[in-house]
């Protein structure tokens, strides 16, 4: 049973983030045919920012209202409506309307606004939901999280999205006197894919009932139930098995959970918030360090990831994208082997992983020719710095996670709110940066030439 609960746990945490994380990798297949071309990437960074409305929303209720919202009735709303526009997009992504005199992909922009919607909000509901089941299947959650990245990009892989062959063409230069050379020229040409992006957004609509399959058999299916824990205090509530917060049957003082006789021997609580275990520094040490974590993860390095791969080659960037969408569920699969809550680890981890960052950084910045370019070692370093650096943060987010977990469902619930607001804030700094300024310049895989 607890195999099977651990494999829901997954399938569930795969539902997270599948739908976005799709249509980020299916982005070579769509853009040329649609009005908005290449700047669409823009449009997804905004309307995902957008969709932060849903995640503000049950933090505002968490805070204010107190077990007045039903996580497990938002859950079932936001993967229904991930269901849907998941399913109607496969229809409607090409469709255009003529909006103020130009023609627009309205029906593309308006359905991903919803996905948008789910997946954010699922930062603020799955994660507290997964409190109800025991501590052990949270990482299990997080290797599913993980799994949503790279699933969608192996299916897209197979479909050979992006796929180019650099190829030799005649290109003809005319003379002044009518006479005309001809110059061989390499080409990016874009290979055919195997199946088309309707039948891939069928996939993501799969993906979202097989998350919903996950969450009904996670409350309902009587073995796993067991798993389930039967009461607990949180928040000064006492909550039953399904989670919902329970009138108190009496008015004398709460009773507190029972604790080892080591835990007894423990200093009092130092701050008021969660169990009191960590005092307000250092929570406020993992909040931010959560918060990094997610902007560099989430938005800034991943905006300038074709800028820092593309001047190594195609294969550089292919290689990057796929082991590091690897290196997230590895790092939960090790988290979950070998955990370790040192803060002096995290903190390490955090500044490593923010050093590799900064050398992928750096590569961005000096596109379309950076360091080593004309050499294997440059491609192998920027593909070696991905990796490192998609695994030492997400250990780190994983790890705080597990650390928050135990500090109750209101930790949980911020945690989301901070995974959030990192990532909001990561995006709307790096979209004026690319998309407005264009300080980054874009490297051609065939055509590229910088001095040796």
């Amino acid at each position: 049973m607890a195999l099977l609960t651990h494999t829901l746990s997954c399938l569930f945490g795969i539902g997270s983030w599948v739908a976005i994380n799709g249509m980020w990798v299916e982005l070579p297949l769509i853009v040329p045919d649609i009005p908005e071309g290449w700047y669409l990437p823009s449009y997804l960074t905004v309307l995902i920012q957008m969709a932060n409305i849903g995640p503000l929303f049950v933090t505002l209720m968490h805070r204010f209202h107190p077990g007045k919202l039903s996580e497990v009735a938002v859950i079932y709303t936001i993967i229904g409506v991930g269901i849907l526009a998941s399913f109607l997009l496969a229809f409607f992504w090409k469709e255009t309307l003529v909006v103020a005199g130009s023609s627009r992909s309205v029906a593309l922009l308006v359905l991903t606004f919803f996905l948008s919607t789910v997946d954010c909000t699922s930062s603020v509901t799955f994660l507290p939901f997964m409190m109800r089941l025991k501590p052990q299947y949270m990482t299990t959650y997080f290797i599913g999280e993980g799994l949503s990245g790279l699933v969608p990009g192996l299916v897209a892989l197979v479909q050979g999205v992006g796929m180019v062959k650099c190829i030799n063409q005649t290109q003809t230069i005319n003379g002044s006197f009518g006479n005309s050379t001809a110059s061989l020229e390499l080409q990016a040409w874009y290979q055919p894919a195997m199946f088309s992006a309707q039948v891939f957004f069928f996939f993501l609509s799969v993906m979202m009932v097989v998350c919903l399959g996950a969450f009904l058999l996670l409350n309902y299916h009587p073995n796993v139930r067991r798993e389930h824990k039967s009461s607990r205090y949180i928040e000064g509530g006492i909550h039953d098995e399904n989670g919902e917060l329970s009138p108190r049957e009496n008015s004398q003082p709460e009773q507190k959970p029972m604790i080892s006789p080591l835990e007894s021997q423990q200093p009092a609580a130092q701050s008021s918030f969660g169990s009191g275990k960590y005092s307000w520094p250092e929570c406020l040490f993992l909040f931010v360090v959560l918060g990094w974590a997610n902007a560099l993860t989430n938005a800034v390095l991943p905006a300038v990831q074709s800028y820092s791969c593309l001047p190594y080659g195609n294969n550089a960037y292919h290689m990057s994208a796929t082991l590091g969408a690897v290196a997230n569920p590895v790092a939960c699969f090790i988290a979950m082997f070998l955990p370790n809550r040192s803060f002096l680890l995290l903190g390490v981890l955090t500044l490593a992983g923010t050093g590799f960052g900064s050398y992928i950084m750096t590569t961005a910045v000096l596109s379309p020719c950076p360091f080593l370019i004309h050499y294997s070692t440059g491609a192998m370093l920027i593909v070696m710095a991905w990796v490192l650096f998609v695994l030492s943060l997400s250990y780190v987010k994983v790890m705080i996670g597990v650390i928050l977990r135990d500090e109750g469902h209101s930790a949980l619930v911020w945690c989301g709110a901070v995974v959030q607001l990192g990532s909001m804030l990561g995006a709307l700094t790096m979209f004026p940066l690319v998309s407005v300024f264009g300080l980054f310049k874009s490297g051609d895989s065939c055509n590229t030439k910088c001095p040796i």
